[in-house]
């Protein structure tokens, strides 16, 4: 089963040079200034790469963290910060907000936000992975995996280093808390209709279909309430997105529903529970017209033409007019007016984010290293703060057209 994902753009950021002419005392300490620019540099190379995999993004992000760890942390492992935590000034841009950046003079500020761009990264492999044809076992469980790794980041940033900045996040922003917890359900969610997908191929209970569809719609609303709050100018296509993949799903666990139903001879509520999924599949269709004419970042296309999509239509009309055919011979049963209430629970399949930590120091960070970095030796005029018109240049993204029938488009 192929599958469409909605992605923002990546995070943009000023180039950061590490140079700090007369702070830096000896060889020790130039050599980890050039090996933060070289691995930053790296890092921000990957994020673009068709040909990076997982193993090569935790290798060159780890490179990079383990070294920026001393600007942060002290070396006795006490709770005192480093010493060099606000000698460099970073900039980034938000996902959602254009290419207005922020700028903060803190370390953790750059950790937080390379870590953001980090967990981006999986969750577009996941989507790349994801529309690829005849998908193999292997496949799915790595686009399963990569979604549940970015939600274990963006939840670990959330409670362990976002409390940690001097100044909060401004509203709207990548590391306000509802825009980071509204991309860790996000993550969940597309994480679970991979199981779905799955549970479908083996031909697992339809019982159990519905209700992980039904927990995977909940997610989606929960996401969706997240987002509630936020300006429609930057928020409203995300959110299009998020409703008709709730709707979507809903749908998905009527049907099934309606299934079981079925089986328990209970024609006439089986047939009312597929009319309820036809009515959420023909609302879901209209909001992917509105997510495609939905100005905002995100991708310009059009979800119900997608495989993914067309396969949930042609299941509840085809179930819908078995279950008729079969009231019509057999059971004669009335149908019911209201639609029967979805209260189902999955016991199995439900995803929860994969535990993240940021590596330890490198141990290139020794005391001898720290002390070759003389903060009295600073410039006056702090040159290491970026000029006011220093511009940060957009990310270009691979531009990846969806392959043939796969219904998928790579952002």
């Amino acid at each position: 089963m192929t599958h469409w994902f909605h992605r923002n753009p990546l995070k943009a950021t000023a180039p950061v040079s590490f140079n700090y002419y007369g702070v830096v005392t000896g060889p020790s300490a130039s050599k980890i200034c050039n090996d933060l620019r070289s691995s930053r540099a790296r890092l921000l190379e990957l994020f673009t790469d068709l040909s990076c995999n997982p193993e090569m993004m935790k290798n060159a992000a780890d490179s990079y963290f383990s070294l920026l760890q001393g600007f942060i942390n002290s070396l006795d492992e006490s709770t005192q910060e480093s010493k060099l935590r606000y000698i460099q000034n970073f900039k980034w841009t938000d996902t959602l907000q254009g290419q207005v950046p922020s700028a903060q003079q803190d370390a953790v500020f750059e950790i937080i936000s390379m870590g953001f761009n980090v967990a981006l990264w999986y969750t577009k492999y996941a989507s790349r992975l994801a529309g690829k044809e005849n998908i193999t076992e292997d496949e799915a469980k790595e686009v399963h995996r990569s979604l549940k790794i970015a939600a274990g980041i963006f939840k670990h940033l959330k409670e362990s280093h976002i409390p940690k900045l001097i100044t909060p996040a401004e509203k709207g922003r990548d590391l306000e808390s509802r825009l980071i917890e509204a991309y860790v359900i996000q993550c969940q969610a597309e994480a679970q209709e991979v199981t779905i997908a799955r549970a479908i191929e083996l031909k697992h209970a339809p019982g159990l279909i519905a209700a992980l569809a039904y927990e995977t719609a909940n997610f989606y609303q929960k996401a969706d309430h997240t987002l509630s709050s936020l300006e429609p100018a930057y928020s409203a296509k995300w959110r299009k997105y998020l409703h008709l993949k709730m709707c979507f799903y809903t749908a998905y666990a009527y049907c099934y529903h309606g299934e079981t139903l079925l089986a328990s001879d209970k024609c006439g509520e089986a047939i009312r529970s597929l009319q309820e999924a036809e009515k959420l599949y023909a609302k879901a269709e209209a909001l992917c017209k509105e997510y495609g004419e939905t100005k905002g970042p995100g991708p310009t296309v059009k979800p119900s033409g997608h495989l993914f999509f067309r396969k949930l239509g042609n299941l509840v009309k085809n179930t819908l007019e078995k279950c008729q055919r079969e009231n019509g011979f057999i059971y004669f049963q009335k149908i019911p007016t209201e639609a029967p209430q979805l209260e189902l629970k999955a016991n199995y399949g439900l995803v929860e984010p994969i535990p993240f930590e940021f590596p330890p120091t490198s141990v290139q960070w020794t005391p001898e290293t720290l002390a070759a970095f003389d903060l009295t030796k600073r410039p006056k005029d702090d040159s290491t703060k970026p000029k006011p018109e220093e511009e940060v240049k957009p990310v270009k993204e691979p531009d990846i057209k969806p392959q043939k029938d796969t219904g998928c488009y790579i952002s």
